[in-house]
């Protein structure tokens, strides 16, 4: 099945890359060569498997017009504005288990062909491997499904098989389909962009529920086709329900991101950063702010363009994710100015993660593009703490703490930049490029 987390990895990586196939790694352009041509082989093995009886034929028509209409509901529920939600594994899956095994191998032929007419546009060599690893994925489906059952391919079984056993079977072979999918995507994705996070791609809460709900909608539509044909007609209207809710909750998670970074927009930060602020004042727990800026951003922008500074704001983005911890809440400002709130943090604690950061981003090159060499930007940061002695009179609101965190950014600039300053109760100080003046105290 073509689950939520594998499309979300299939955007990252169009996003990533937008140039022709051979400004990739030599070692993914082989990859991908070698993902086609092994789906092409397999197609011609399985071509004399082509033969369809009357209703089967009629099966694969429905099905094929169930996955054009989807294809038309995409597009214009917002697969154009990057919202690729959609439920093709609904109608796929059915394909691959009740058809042959040659039609489970070319039905992505016809999804991929009409979401590029129809749908968004993309590389054709995108779309080519896009359409190899899925039907690769599907005829891994499809030999998964007559394993369990020991049917012959192409039979469904459902009148031999006891139903428990055919359930399993229709659900081993929805995550065989995930499984071999993800396993060939995951190498484009690394190659593409190294700095990605698979975990978080693929297996947050909101991705893990829509594919266990899309897992579980497709097998009982491919029960009820097999029993009966007229069970897509029904089907049709609770897939395209399925297909807004799924829709209606990225739209929702997309609201609290900042699309250029991935990261928490200013006005999600602030209302989750406030709750955690009264949190920790309630329990009187250590807490920290953090500004960072990057240092001469507009000379950035204006000598190497305003993509290679998105590019840089991406990097930076990326570094912050990894350097921090789970519960840690990370934003984007606006511009070139980022924020941390860092729960449980003692003065020492924020400053020593500030300061990695500040070091790691010093001395990381930045791609910003084919023809570029790679740039260098370093970082200011301000930071204030809040130590467990703090109340709510003396400066523990948020707006307090980011006005100091202001005060301490505009210390470190002031000093010379690329460098932390903090700012507690008790004392203020920092580091100046490599060096610390003076020693933190908790």
């Amino acid at each position: 099945m073509c689950l939520s987390s594998c499309k979300r990895v299939r955007g990252r990586l169009v996003a990533v890359r937008h140039g022709p196939l051979w400004e990739l790694p030599g070692w993914l352009v082989g990859f991908i060569l070698v993902v086609v041509t092994g789906y092409v082989a397999v197609i011609g093995v399985a071509v004399r498997s082509l033969p369809l009886t009357l209703r089967d034929g009629l099966l694969l028509g429905a099905l094929l017009a169930c996955i054009a209409a989807t294809v038309e509901l995409t597009k214009r529920e917002g697969e154009n504005a990057g919202l690729a939600v959609d439920v093709y594994g609904v109608w796929e899956l059915p394909i691959a288990i009740l058809l042959t095994p040659f039609y489970a191998l070319t039905v992505p032929v016809f999804r991929c062909a009409l979401t590029q007419w129809r749908g968004r546009r993309l590389v054709a060599y995108r779309r080519v491997f896009t359409t190899a690893i899925l039907g690769l994925s599907y005829g891994g489906a499809s030999m998964a499904f007559h394993a369990v059952t020991g049917t012959p391919l192409g039979v469904s079984g459902l009148a031999a098989a006891h139903p428990t056993v055919w359930i399993l079977a229709a659900v081993s072979a929805a995550v065989t389909q995930w499984a071999v999918n993800t396993i060939m995507l995951v190498p484009a994705l690394k190659g593409s962009d190294p700095a990605a996070r698979i975990r978080d791609l693929m297996f947050d809460r909101q991705t893990v529920t829509t594919d266990v709900t899309e897992l579980c909608v497709a097998v009982l539509v491919t029960l009820g086709t097999a029993i009966s044909l007229l069970a897509i007609a029904f089907a049709l209207p609770f897939v395209t329900l399925l297909q807004r809710s799924v829709r209606h909750a990225s739209l929702v998670n997309a609201s609290r991101l900042d699309s250029k970074t991935g990261l928490l927009n200013a006005g999600t930060w602030e209302r989750e950063a406030t709750a955690e602020v009264a949190r920790a004042i309630r329990t009187r727990s250590p807490m920290a702010v953090a500004l960072l800026d990057i240092d001469h951003f507009k000379s950035v922008n204006d000598t190497y363009g305003h993509l290679a500074g998105d590019k840089a704001l991406q990097a930076i983005a990326r570094t912050l994710q990894a350097f921090v911890r789970e519960y840690d809440l990370v934003g984007r400002f606006g511009g070139e100015e980022f924020v941390m709130l860092l729960p449980q943090a003692r003065p020492v604690d924020a400053y020593t993660i500030a300061e990695r950061i500040r070091a790691h981003i010093a001395d990381m090159p930045i791609e910003a593009g084919p023809d570029i060499e790679p740039i260098q930007v370093t970082i200011s940061i301000g930071v204030a703490a809040l130590g467990s002695s703090w109340d709510t009179t003396v400066g523990g609101q948020l707006t307090d703490l980011i006005a100091a965190a202001d005060m301490a950014l505009y210390q470190a600039k002031r000093n010379g930049r690329d460098q932390v300053c903090v700012i507690t109760e008790n004392a203020t100080f920092g580091s100046r490029l490599q060096s610390v003046s003076t020693s933190p105290a908790a």
